[in-house]
């Protein structure tokens, strides 16, 4: 698979992850479209196999943070914020331990 087809696929999987990321928040969803493009559009014209390479590292990784790290919060009055996590983020939930075990 050649290098271009390659980043058209981290571009496009990074705008579907904004679209679940964000949904239904206008703002959050427009300022994601444009710092998407704003960074695929300034390296455009980068030619160096490597620094292609360490930008499609760095697009994966946050495309990976925001799906597995963001979760939406809605004011419902003043001083309360509801938390609005994915079924994916909750996929991984680990059972608090009041009392952790000493590492030997």
């Amino acid at each position: 698979m050649g290098r271009a087809v390659k980043v058209l696929q981290l571009f496009k999987t990074l705008h579907r992850t904004r679209q679940q990321v964000f949904k239904n928040d206008s703002k959050a969803l427009e300022a994601a479209r444009i710092k998407i493009n704003e960074e695929f559009k300034s390296n455009k014209t980068e030619t160096s196999p490597k620094k292609i390479e360490e930008l499609m590292k760095i697009g994966s990784d946050v495309e990976l943070l925001l799906r597995t790290s963001v979760i939406q919060g809605i004011h419902t009055d003043q001083n309360t914020l509801k938390l609005v996590p994915r079924k994916d983020l909750l996929v991984e939930n680990v059972p608090y331990c009041d009392e952790p075990t000493q590492k030997q």
